[in-house]
């Protein structure tokens, strides 16, 4: 996917996206962070091709699945079985073999088939969520777009979620493109990042290439993961340059090498 001269201004003149241009490694995951109010859901309904951009153009031939902040506000049917199928049916999956891929989306989602039953508005939250990414992963999409995916989740949910947007990645060699204000849940998933301010990306590059810019994180009311702190910390005060690290007990290995 390539963004060109993007902008979005409403009729009312409020320009939301102001000139963004990106372009977005097929197989990568980009994590889009940023203030309140700084366009990031803009941004992603642009990508969606949900809204058009005032100027500019995006390039995409792949189709595209998108999970919703409020997940609950696409739900339409009265049991997630309709509305696994229906999201299928809706993006022309092949019918013959639908009854077989709900189970195996089911699989990978590690939810039990008695959900399917079940009212999607009497969904927890933890539900809610995979069932929403069912519906997506039900077609095939070739990328993923994900609004808020971890908001109310208990950390279990989150780390199986990790694990599967991993796997997504890396086995079915999906794009895939994240807003979040989980700070420790990007570090640990996505490859890039942009910072938007003001419907402008004011930082981008690689997760450590960003998130080591703590001043300019704080600038926008940004904290950087606790790892990268901890390692800013190290070397402010003992004076040990450490390599850039996900999990912190490799920084901590790191420490003890350093030492001894």
């Amino acid at each position: 996917m390539e963004i060109k001269d993007v902008v979005f201004t409403y009729p009312n003149g409020r320009t939301i996206i102001n000139n963004i241009s990106l372009k977005i490694e097929k197989g990568s995951i980009l994590g889009i962070i940023g203030p309140n109010g700084s366009g990031k859901t803009t941004l992603l309904d642009i990508m969606a091709n949900l809204i058009k951009p005032t100027y500019g153009e995006i390039k995409n031939n792949e189709t595209i699945g998108y999970l919703f902040q409020n997940t609950k506000s696409s739900f339409f049917c009265e049991t997630v079985k309709e509305e696994i199928e229906m999201s299928a049916i809706t993006h022309n999956y092949k019918i013959k073999q639908l009854n077989k891929r709900v189970k195996d989306v089911l699989k990978i989602l590690n939810l039990n088939e008695d959900i399917l039953n079940r009212n999607p508005m009497t969904l927890s939250n933890n539900e809610t969520k995979l069932v929403g990414l069912a519906s997506i992963l039900i077609y095939n999409p070739k990328i993923l777009i994900l609004d808020e995916p971890t908001n109310n989740l208990d950390d279990k949910t989150k780390k199986e979620l990790l694990v599967l947007l991993k796997m997504l990645k890396n086995r079915y060699h999906k794009t895939i493109i994240i807003v979040s204000h989980d700070m420790e849940f990007i570090h640990k998933l996505v490859d890039n990042i942009i910072v938007l301010n003001n419907g402008e990306i004011v930082l981008h590059g690689n997760k450590y290439q960003v998130f080591s810019n703590t001043r300019i994180l704080k600038k926008y009311g940004l904290l950087a993961p606790k790892i990268m702190l901890f390692r800013e910390r190290v070397l402010n005060r003992k004076g040990i340059r450490l390599e850039y690290r996900d999990e912190i007990n490799d920084l901590i290995k790191d420490i003890f090498r350093n030492v001894y």
